[in-house]
């Protein structure tokens, strides 16, 4: 039985914050860097970028103080990506 379930919960969360923010942010790489399908790419990129903040908003009820500043760069870089694609759109 694990003594620290709320620890495990709290990483898990981070975890799968990072997972999202890091799919998200290789995809608008991909698109800025690959103009051919770029209104599907576009679809799937704001897709990605929802649900990683959904996945940060999770992790920021239960993170820890150091986790909670690198989950809200997440936000800002995602918030700054979201900006950058709509000015090209």
């Amino acid at each position: 039985m694990d003594k620290f379930p709320y620890n495990k919960d709290k990483q898990q969360a981070f975890q799968a914050a990072q997972q999202g923010y890091e799919n998200a942010q290789g995809l608008y790489e991909t698109i800025v860097s690959d103009s051919a399908g770029y209104g599907h790419q576009l679809k799937h990129l704001k897709d990605e970028v929802n649900e990683a903040y959904q996945q940060i908003q999770n992790a920021l009820e239960v993170a820890s103080e150091h986790q909670r500043s690198q989950l809200e760069r997440f936000q800002q870089d995602l918030q700054g990506m979201v900006t950058e694609v709509n000015q090209t759109e």
